[in-house]
């Protein structure tokens, strides 16, 4: 037990102290015995499942696709990736994360709207697990912002309900700022955590060593539970001001649809790639300073091709020394 505030009950004991999730609560005795009510209470608060279910699926061997807004999110890449897809294959929302124990809502605030133009609605910013099947091949989806505390709990919690619906596969996608020309086709890496997964899906192994971040500590918790992981990460430029890219997001899509091997229909997306790619066509041609710019990463890259660089390789250390670069910020992880 915990939280006594130093008053005594009765015959000179103290307090029982019950916790409500991880804040404890002192309560006064009410007879012998009621310290077993603490314990017992504190027990039960802690075994809660931040996981609920609205409905239990029946899903055959389904792979895992999550993505969270914030830190490992660039130009919102990952996050719309998650979505679009989710959308696409007519996924539905089958369980929720509370997020009361895992968010300071003071840095990730919920957001008020109007519902019929009258009531007021409060949408917290918790977790949804949504299910889709497509061509026999089932599939979760998972998207959240990304948690501000209780990393660990909240990993379990996820993978938790992940051995529940019976998944097989863990893939995360991210995105992260780089120089690469926003003229050319979006690079993305892919590792796995084993060697096993990484031979077998045509991946690289994952040789990252530094700081990591809510995508690093979920695929430990992944490999440890028994599933493999997959980590997926498309490079977006940096120059760019701070807006969603599509075309991060289609990089994204393409290549963990091909990945889980499960198609999905990219018209409309590719529509907003054709408009916003003139958005910032307009912008450079604004700025000769950008412009040179921009032709200097569009020379590099056409080099890189033109000589057989590794591109692979040298994006994996590319987003390796960002992560470094960015360790002190929470958020930046690769798997």
């Amino acid at each position: 037990m915990q939280g006594w505030t130093g008053r005594e009950g009765p015959a000179g004991v103290a307090p029982a102290a019950i916790c409500i999730g991880p804040w404890p609560v002192t309560i006064e005795h009410k007879g012998p015995g009621s310290g077993r009510l603490g314990e017992k209470a504190c027990r039960y608060a802690e075994a809660v499942d931040p996981i609920s279910f609205v409905e239990r699926p029946r899903l055959d061997r389904p792979s895992l696709l999550c993505a969270f807004r914030g830190w490992n999110d660039g130009g919102e890449a990952a996050s719309i990736a998650a979505r679009y897809l989710a959308e696409q294959w007519q996924a539905r929302v089958v369980a929720h994360l509370d997020p009361e124990e895992f968010y300071d809502f003071q840095v990730t605030r919920p957001r008020v709207r109007l519902e019929d133009g009258v009531s007021r609605v409060i949408d917290w910013p918790r977790g949804e697990f949504a299910v889709a099947s497509v061509n026999g091949r089932d599939v979760v989806v998972f998207t959240a912002v990304e948690p501000n505390v209780r990393w660990r709990t909240f990993s379990e919690a996820i993978i938790g309900a992940a051995r529940d619906l019976g998944c097989r596969l863990l893939v995360t996608l991210g995105a992260f700022l780089t120089d690469v020309p926003h003229s050319r086709p979006v690079p993305v890496v892919g590792s796995a955590a084993d060697e096993e997964t990484a031979t077998q899906l045509g991946l690289a192994r994952s040789q990252y060593e530094g700081p990591t971040g809510i995508v690093g500590v979920l695929h430990d918790a992944s490999n440890r539970a028994g599933i493999p992981s997959v980590s997926l990460w498309a490079a977006v430029p940096h120059y760019l001001p701070s807006a969603p890219n599509p075309k991060a997001a289609l990089a994204l899509v393409e290549r963990a649809s091909s990945l889980l091997e499960i198609p999905v229909e990219t018209r409309s997306l590719l529509k907003a790639v054709e408009a916003w790619e003139e958005g910032v066509l307009r912008l450079v041609q604004e700025s000769d300073e950008l412009g040179e710019y921009v032709s200097r990463l569009e020379t590099a890259v056409d080099q890189r091709i033109d000589e057989e660089v590794p591109s692979g390789e040298a994006l994996a250390a590319e987003l390796e020394r960002y992560l470094r670069d960015h360790g002190g910020e929470p958020g930046h992880g690769m798997s």
